[in-house]
């Protein structure tokens, strides 16, 4: 099977699925709501218009090409750096290091992605930025809580470029035998852990009691994560096929995924907690902001990348 019939099936296969849960969606509303609001099926049906949206723009830039994925991440980036760093307390000796973070390093950071140049954008936020941004923040003569506001910006460049930035960087992946079809990759990685979060909350809603972690997030409970974990896993196996894995490697890989997607979503939970927000914006209805939708994806996609490209690449 040729990569591009396997993303044909895949896109009918998601098709289907947002075709699926509109109509659930629809039943929902008029047999168990009755027209009234309801806070959990309001929520889900949101999140599926949400969904045929972001899906109608994933398909057309997969359909334009390698480029014009990259330079969608690169403004999902753009988007979500500005969400980080809205809700974290800037000053006037921030501005250098601001701007430097928004009109170098994000752009550069993609740059180096779309030339495929995995040894200077796997080091080049983490080594060379992460030094650079506290000297620029140093120019700014201002010493009130210089510590925290630095390593605030050096944050959200690594949570929303740095680790964004690997979900077009697996198109940089050299794996014999799956030449030519790296885009299934960024398919792979983005179902199962999109699907990972629906499921669990679905799973949680149906027979969630006991939650994970109440004081982080209230709508994380252990039915959720076991049975939607679970679920997710077993999809990321069933879809082995658009992988260099093999059905037990994919298996394993979408363990990790799932994983490190709610380990990621509990983190970002954490700092709106501790900026004491609900959601990193309002930029996609019924989902919230950037990094709400992608708090997982930024866990998981450097994860991802690393592992296939330990075990699968040249």
């Amino acid at each position: 099977m040729n990569a591009q019939r396997e993303t044909t099936l895949l896109f009918l296969g998601m098709l289907t699925v947002l075709i699926a849960a509109s109509v659930v969606g629809w039943l929902l509303v008029r047999l168990v709501a009755r027209g009234a609001p309801h806070s959990a099926i309001d929520n889900l049906n949101a999140r599926v218009k949400a969904w045929w949206a972001m899906v109608a723009i994933i398909a057309l830039a997969a359909w334009l090409g390698q480029t014009a994925f990259v330079v969608l991440f690169a403004l999902i980036s753009f988007f979500a750096l500005r969400e980080f760093l809205t809700l974290t307390p800037t000053r006037r000796g921030d501005h250098l290091a601001l701007s430097f973070a928004f009109f170098f390093v994000l752009p550069l950071q993609y740059y180096l992605v779309a030339i495929q140049w995995y040894g200077m954008f796997a080091i080049f936020i983490p080594v060379y930025v992460f030094l650079l941004l506290p000297i620029l923040s140093a120019l700014g003569s201002d010493t009130t809580r210089f510590l925290a506001r630095s390593a605030e910006v050096q944050w959200g460049l690594m949570i929303a470029v740095y680790c964004i930035s690997y979900v077009p960087a697996l198109f940089a992946l050299d794996i014999p035998g799956f030449e030519d079809r790296n885009l299934l990759l960024v398919f792979y990685l983005l179902i199962v852990v999109q699907a990972s979060d629906v499921l669990q909350y679905v799973w949680g809603k149906l027979i969630g009691r006991r939650r994970v972690a109440p004081a982080l997030s209230p709508s994380k409970t252990v039915g959720g994560l076991v049975v939607g974990g679970s679920s997710a896993v077993a999809l990321g196996t069933l879809l082995w096929w658009i992988t260099p894995f093999g059905p037990a490697g994919a298996a394993a890989i979408s363990l990790v995924l799932v994983a490190m997607g709610f380990l990621g979503g509990l983190v970002m939970s954490a700092i709106k907690r501790d900026r004491g927000v609900k959601d990193w914006g309002t930029l996609i209805e019924g989902h919230g902001g950037m990094l709400d939708r992608l708090d997982s994806v930024c866990f998981a996609a450097p994860v991802f990348f690393h592992l296939t490209r330990f075990f699968f690449t040249l």
